[in-house]
């Protein structure tokens, strides 16, 4: 059996939890979520806990314990969601790297020869300060995270000088350039 999907997930005091026949639906003070109830899984939920365990005669599948972990894993992410929410920070360095929002189009100035505008997610809430810190916030983790990650792959940092969109705490990794390996050579 799989650790972490024996682990009940704790239920905040604001936020609620109920099974409504084939979904679970998690509402808290940051919004709104859902789940689809699997057919190989159990849910119970008390006052404070969702317990997930693995259904009696359920058909056999390959990975089971790994389909049990991350059962568990989701309604805690959807829980965590909803009464905190989930926040991606991205940094453009670089001359005249920028970023400006208007509605929910996100408009890029990275170095090329044309503008490039990103749609953001109706559920995602963007900010942008300075023109290069882009602030993502979202109840949906994978979707937060789905959207930095598209954004970052319109011009990934570079390991020469730096440039790109990054994680606000991502270190990049530099390389020596061409005449600094050479003047090591002689």
């Amino acid at each position: 059996m799989s650790r972490i999907g024996k682990k009940p997930v704790a239920i905040p005091e604001k936020v609620k939890v109920t099974i409504e026949g084939d979904v679970i639906k998690i509402e808290g003070p940051k919004g709104k979520a859902q789940h689809p109830v699997s057919l190989y899984f159990d849910y119970k939920i008390d006052a404070s806990h969702v317990t997930v365990s693995v259904k009696k005669g359920a058909p056999t599948v390959k990975n089971l314990n790994a389909l049990f972990g991350m059962e568990r894993a989701t309604i805690n992410n959807k829980v965590l969601g909803v009464s905190a929410g989930y926040t991606k920070v991205l940094i453009l360095k670089g001359v005249g790297y920028r970023a400006n929002l208007a509605g929910k189009v996100m408009n890029f100035t990275l170095g090329y020869s044309h503008p490039l505008d990103y749609k953001i997610p109706d559920a995602i809430t963007a900010v942008v300060d300075n023109q290069t810190k882009i602030t993502l916030t979202g109840t949906d983790k994978h979707l937060v995270g789905q959207t930095a990650a598209e954004i970052k792959q319109l011009k990934l940092p570079e390991p020469y000088q730096g440039k790109g969109i990054m994680y606000e705490n991502e270190r990049i990794r530099r390389k020596a350039g061409k005449s600094a390996a050479g003047a090591k050579a002689k």
